[in-house]
C-alpha cells in the first residue's frame, strides 16, 4: 500500500525542475543563433537576408533534437545545481562545443554557408544561457549567504598561517552559522592585505580593536605551531574581548591532515597556566617500567586512571588495577581492553583498608612497581568524616605498604599532596601520616628492623605475614598541588555553574593554589620511579600559584562572558580545614635537584620511627571506633606539623595525649618481647 501511495504522489521536485529546464532549453539553442543574426546585421531585422532566416527555420528542429539529447546524455537534467560546480561547468562547455560543431557541419552539408560570426556569436549566447539559468541558483544562495553575515557569528581568527587558511576555506565552504569577518597575524608582511578576501588586520596588539570594529563573536585561534609562551600571551589578550574562543590544539593535526572546524576545541583553563608544561624523559621511565607486573591502586581515579593509560601503553608484562569503586574499574578496564587488546591486564575490587585483601592481592601478583593512588581526597567531606580519612589513607597505606615489603615489591610511589605540608584539615593530615609511614618503612628496611614493623589489623584471626629481614623494597613519594580536571577539581564545579547561568561560588577572593594537569601528574609519579632510591618526597615546581578568584575569571572569560555581569561571582567563605594558601615543602625540609629542573627532592623531617609505629596502634583503634571527637587531637600527637583550623582538637589534646602514650608504652613493650 505504501508503495502505491508513493507512485500516486507524482514527480519528485526535481523531475519538475528537470521538465522546466528541457522546456527553458528548447527555446535557448533556437533563439541563440537568431539573436546571433540580429547581432550580426547591426541590431536591425531589416537588414538580415531572407536566406539566413530560412537557414535558421530549416535547422531549428533539427539542432533542437540533437542538442536536448547531448544535454540530456551530458546529464544536465540530472544534477543537483544547488552543488553546481567545475565538473558540471566543463560537461555545458563540453555540450556546447558538440552541438555547435553539429550546426556548422549540418548546415555546410546542406549548401547553407552561413558567416562565420554568425556560429560563434551563437555558440557564446547559448553557452551563457545554458550555463546562466543553472548556476543563478548557485549564485542566489551565495549571494544570500552573503548579505546575511550580519545574522552569523563574525569570527576573528588569529593566525594566516596553512592552519589557519584551511579553517577559513571549510567555514567558507560548508554552511556554517559563521563567517571570518578579519584575521590577526604577527607577521607584518601580511597586514592589509587579503585572503579569500578577509583582510589581515594586524598582530596581537591588535586583537582588542579590531574585536570591537568589526563585532566579533568568536576568535579561533589557528597557531598549531606557535610556542607556548606566544599562545598564552594571544589567549590572555583574547580572553579580554568577551568572546568565545576555540583553539586548534596541537601541530600534530597539521600534520596529520587533521585541520578542520571540528578540531577546533574550547579554549582550557590550564592554556592559560604561567609555566610551560613538565617535560620528562618518558624513554627512560617506561624502559624501567617494560616487562614487570604494575600494580596501581585506586587505578580507576583521576590520576590512577592516567598511570594506567601510560603504563599500559609501554609493554608492562601485566597491569593490575585496584579500586573499590566498580564503576570506574569498569570503565578503565573497557576502555585499556579496547585500545589494548594485547595487554595482560587485571582489574580486582577491594580496599586498602582490608589488609587481608591486599595480602591476597600481593601473594597472587608479586607486583615488581606498586602506585598508590586510593585515597579520600575532598578536604570539607573528609572533615565531616575524619575517622574515614585516617583509615583509608593511613592505615590503607600503611597496610598496602606493609604487604609490598612482605611480597618483595621492588618500589612503592605513594602519590601525596601539597595539603601534607603544614596541615590545617584531617585530609591533609592523613596524607602527611601516608608520608611519615614511607619514610619509616624504608628507614626500618634500611636499617634491618622489619620485625619492628607491626602488623595493623582489625580481625583477631588474621593471619601474621612477616616481612622478610633482607627486604629490598624502596618506599617514596610524590607530592604536587591540584590537578586541573581531576574528580572534586574546582574547574568541572565552575563549568556546571557557568552552564546554569551562575553564581560561581567561590570560597574567598585572596585564596590561592599551585595547579598542575593530569600528564603532568603522571608524568612526575612516573619519574619518580626511576630517581627513586628510597625515603625520598619528590616535589614538581609548579611555578607560581594561581588566585582561585583569577582563576574563575578567567573561565568566565573564554566562555564569552563577563564575570559579575553575565556570571556573578559569589564569595561563600572558608571551608572547615581549609587554607588560603598552600605550601610545596615544610620549612626543615631543603631541596635537592635532580636531572629535571622542574622536579627536586625534599630532605625528609628527622622523626622517631620507633615512637610513630607504635602510634599506629592507637591510632587505628581511635579511628575503628569512629571516634570523631579525639581523632584529631590523636593525629596532632602524632604529625606535630599538623594545626587544626578552628576548635577542632584543642579541647581533647592533653587527654589524648596521656591516652596514646599508654598504648605506645604497651606496644613498645611487645615488640620487645
Amino acid at each position: 500500500m505504501k508503495s502505491i501511495k508513493n507512485k500516486k504522489r507524482g514527480l519528485e521536485h526535481w523531475q519538475v525542475i528537470a521538465m522546466l529546464l528541457l522546456a527553458y532549453d528548447i527555446f535557448a539553442v533556437n533563439i541563440s543563433y537568431l539573436i546571433a543574426l540580429w547581432l550580426r546585421f547591426d541590431f536591425r531585422i531589416s537588414l538580415i537576408p531572407a536566406t539566413y532566416v530560412n537557414t535558421w527555420e530549416l535547422m531549428a528542429p533539427w539542432y533542437t533534437i540533437f542538442a536536448i539529447l547531448v544535454f540530456y546524455g551530458l546529464r544536465l537534467y540530472k544534477s543537483i545545481w544547488r552543488f553546481a560546480s567545475y565538473s558540471e561547468l566543463m560537461r555545458i562547455v563540453s555540450a556546447t562545443l558538440i552541438t555547435t560543431i553539429f550546426y556548422v557541419g549540418v548546415t555546410l552539408a546542406l549548401g547553407q554557408r552561413m558567416p562565420i560570426s554568425y556560429y560563434a556569436i551563437g555558440m557564446i549566447v547559448q553557452g551563457g544561457l545554458v550555463l546562466g539559468i543553472r548556476f543563478s541558483y548557485r549564485f542566489y544562495l551565495f549571494e544570500k549567504n552573503r548579505r546575511g553575515v550580519e545574522e552569523k557569528k563574525r569570527v576573528m581568527l588569529v593566525g594566516a598561517g596553512i592552519a589557519g587558511q584551511t579553517i577559513l576555506r571549510e567555514i567558507r565552504q560548508s554552511h556554517l552559522d559563521s563567517e571570518v569577518s578579519c584575521i590577526i597575524d604577527d607577521n607584518s608582511n601580511k597586514w592589509n592585505r587579503y585572503i579569500e578576501n578577509v583582510p589581515v588586520v594586524g598582530g596581537r596588539e591588535d586583537i582588542l580593536l579590531n574585536a570591537k570594529k568589526y563585532n566579533i563573536d568568536e576568535i579561533y585561534i589557528a597557531m598549531p605551531s606557535a610556542s607556548l609562551e606566544d599562545k598564552r600571551d594571544i589567549l590572555n589578550i583574547c580572553k579580554e574581548t568577551g568572546c568565545e574562543l576555540k583553539n586548534l590544539p596541537g601541530i600534530y593535526q597539521l600534520v596529520n591532515g587533521e585541520v578542520n572546524v571540528a578540531a577546533m576545541q574550547n579554549v582550557r583553563i590550564e592554556d592559560l597556566l604561567g609555566r610551560d608544561p613538565i617535560k620528562v624523559d618518558m624513554s627512560e621511565i617506561f624502559h624501567s617500567l617494560e616487562d614487570k607486573v604494575i600494580l596501581v591502586t585506586g587505578g580507576g581515579g583521576s590520576i590512577g586512571s592516567e598511570l594506567s593509560r601510560q603504563i599500559a601503553s609501554h609493554n608492562p608484562k601485566q597491569l593490575i588495577i585496584f579500586d573499590i569503586y566498580e564503576n570506574n574499574a569498569y570503565e578503565i578496564e573497557q576502555e585499556l581492553k579496547k585500545k589494548y587488546p594485547s595487554l595482560n591486564l587485571k582489574v580486582l575490587i577491594g580496599s586498602v583498608r582490608d589488609g587481608r585483601r591486599m595480602n591476597q592481592v600481593f601473594h597472587d601478583y608479586r607486583p615488581d612497581v606498586v602506585y598508590h593512588a586510593a585515597a579520600h581526597k575532598h578536604v570539607p567531606l573528609m572533615e565531616g568524616s575524619p575517622c574515614e580519612a585516617i583509615k583509608n589513607n593511613a592505615i590503607g597505606t600503611y597496610k598496602t605498604a606493609y604487604a609490598a615489603a612482605a611480597y618483595g615489591c621492588s618500589k612503592f610511589v605513594l602519590i601525596s599532596t601539597d595539603k601534607a605540608v603544614n596541615p590545617t584539615n584531617i585530609m591533609g593530615a592523613s596524607k602527611r601520616l601516608c608520608e611519615m609511614v614511607v619514610q619509616s618503612f624504608d628507614a626500618m628496611i634500611k636499617d634491618g628492623k622489619t620485625k619492628q614493623l607491626p602488623i595493623l589489623e582489625t580481625h583477631a584471626d588474621a593471619d601474621e605475614v612477616l616481612i622478610p629481614a633482607d627486604a629490598k623494597t624502596e618506599f617514596v613519594a610524590v607530592r604536587f598541588g591540584n590537578v586541573l580536571g581531576s574528580n572534586g577539581s574546582v574547574i568541572p564545579l565552575f563549568k556546571k555553574q557557568i552552564e546554569a547561568g551562575g553564581p560561581l561560588t567561590v570560597t574567598h577572593p585572596d585564596i590561592i593554589r599551585y595547579f598542575m594537569t593530569i600528564p603532568e601528574a603522571v608524568s612526575l609519579v612516573l619519574q619518580a620511579g626511576t630517581y627513586a632510591h628510597g625515603g625520598e618526597i619528590f616535589v614538581l615546581d609548579m611555578g607560581a600559584p594561581v588566585k582561585i578568584d583569577t582563576l574563575a575569571r578567567n573561565l568566565i572569560k573564554l566562555s564569552g562572558l563577563k564575570p559579575d555581569v553575565d556570571i556573578k561571582i559569589v564569595y561563600t567563605g572558608l571551608r572547615p580545614g581549609e587554607k588560603l594558601f598552600e605550601e610545596k615543602l615544610m620549612a626543615e625540609e631543603g631541596m635537592k635537584k635532580t636531572p629535571n629542573d622542574l622536579i627536586q627532592i625534599g630532605s625528609p623531617i628527622p622523626f622517631n620511627n620507633e615512637e610513630f609505629l607504635a602510634s599506629l596502634h592507637g591510632l587505628l583503634e581511635i579511628s575503628y571506633a569512629n571516634d570523631e571527637a579525639d581523632i584529631r587531637a590523636a593525629v596532632a600527637q602524632i604529625v606535630p606539623t599538623y594545626h587544626p583550623a578552628g576548635e577542632h582538637g584543642s579541647e581533647n589534646k592533653g587527654a589524648m595525649y596521656h591516652k596514646l602514650r599508654e598504648i605506645m608504652e604497651e606496644d613498645q613493650t611487645d615488640l620487645k618481647d
